[in-house]
């Protein structure tokens, strides 16, 4: 089974469209996933008709009607692997225990907020996964984005991708 994650999109703000690399993976993922920060709902809307299975949370920046539309956690059990998705963690500094604490039927948390790619496990096994932005990198080289497998209840192949800059607009 083949994973997309994404999160902090903030379209149309950051970007005018999701890149295209991105848009390309959408056919060969089985489950989609995002974690917060879409701020418009053209992409919620985007990704809802051309995913197998989406699961979306909203962020910090969305507004009432994607609120409406989308929890502030998410689960799904994909292969015997137990997935939440969450915008926020809270600060860098005890994430890994503060996580493995909050989401204990958790084995994977995938989550956003800070546009920092990270790939780690907490004390107790959870893994965190957050695949950055693909539209707002801020300060990091790169926008990014996930892709994984999880076949056997094993969560394998967690592949970082960076996308090339954006021209810039005369």
């Amino acid at each position: 089974m083949r994973l997309l994650l994404m999160s902090d999109t903030h379209l149309p703000k950051r970007a005018k469209q999701l890149p295209a690399p991105l848009l390309a993976e959408l056919p060969h993922a089985d489950v989609v996933f995002h974690a917060g920060d879409w701020v418009d709902t053209a992409t919620l809307d985007l990704l809802e008709s051309r995913s197998a299975r989406l699961v979306g949370v909203y962020g910090n920046n969305d507004g009432p009607e994607l609120r409406a539309r989308l929890p502030e956690v998410a689960y799904a059990e994909l292969d015997g692997l137990r997935f939440a998705v969450v915008h926020e963690t809270g600060a860098a500094q005890g994430r890994e225990a503060r996580c493995a604490a909050r989401y204990p039927d958790a084995d994977v948390l995938v989550f956003g907020h800070s546009h920092i790619p990270l790939d780690t496990i907490a004390p107790g096994g959870l893994r965190l996964l957050n695949p950055g932005s693909p539209t707002d990198r801020r300060r990091q080289p790169h926008c990014t984005y996930m892709t994984a497998t999880v076949s056997d209840g094993r969560l394998t192949d967690v592949t970082l991708h960076r996308l090339p800059p954006r021209p810039v607009s005369p």
